[in-house]
């Protein structure tokens, strides 16, 4: 068996929680990581012209790696791109979307929150997800304006100020009819390298789910599914 060469892509680093993943699901891949750094953060974006710019990086991204699978290890770019690539070209693609289905599964107070950019919050997308596995739940979005920015920053060896990091959680963390949120959703690849920090600052514990995992799964499906 050939092994197997992954894209990952992302608007920054976040993506490296989905690499660390899929590096430990599938040890002997190659794997291709790219960061599209120039266009950080893609919030700031409008979306039209974000998704033209996504299709074009990738593709050229693929032209040059030919990899036998691409990873969107980003909420924002999969929720509004990945439609439009798999359109495109033919390579199998797996896409970042937020954990709803997983939290409204493991919710026993069934009140969830969901941290993610404000562009996942309002994308229809993400309604669609609620609509779909959480009506019977109450789902606090919340588009953290900041949180993307302070993992890049953390990254880069910057210390995290955590009264900031306390104000951009504090809006999924509710109380409602005597019961409080019990699970978290990381709506962006990019905020569970602040995890240890969350836990430190927030009002109380609750789950924390990370879509890594399930997308390092997905890749392994697909990648036994196609024998390379």
């Amino acid at each position: 068996m050939t092994a197997p060469r992954i894209l990952l892509f992302d608007s920054g680093m976040g993506g490296l929680t989905v690499a660390s993943a899929v590096r430990q699901a599938e040890p002997g891949a190659t794997l291709i990581y790219a960061a599209d750094n120039a266009a950080f953060p893609y919030g700031a974006w409008d979306e039209p012209q974000l998704v033209k710019r996504i299709v074009a990086v990738v593709g050229k991204l693929i032209d040059e790696a030919r990899p036998d699978l691409v990873v969107i290890a980003c909420n924002t770019a999969s929720t509004l791109a990945l439609t439009a690539l798999r359109e495109r070209y033919t390579v199998p693609f797996v896409g970042t979307v937020p954990a709803i289905k997983p939290a409204a599964e493991q919710t026993k107070s069934g009140l969830i929150g969901v941290l993610a950019t404000p562009g996942t919050v309002n994308r229809e997308y993400t309604k669609t997800l609620i609509h779909t596995y959480a009506f019977h739940c109450k789902v606090f979005l919340h588009g953290a304006k900041r949180l993307a920015e302070i993992a890049e920053a953390k990254l880069k060896g910057q210390k995290v100020d955590p009264d900031e990091l306390k104000l951009e959680i504090a809006p999924v963390f509710r109380k409602r009819d005597h019961k409080q949120t019990d699970v978290v959703v990381l709506g962006c690849t990019h905020y569970p390298l602040l995890l240890d920090e969350m836990r430190a600052v927030a009002p109380w514990p609750v789950t924390y789910i990370d879509p890594a995992p399930a997308i390092a799964r997905r890749v392994s499906d697909l990648l036994r599914t196609a024998k390379m």
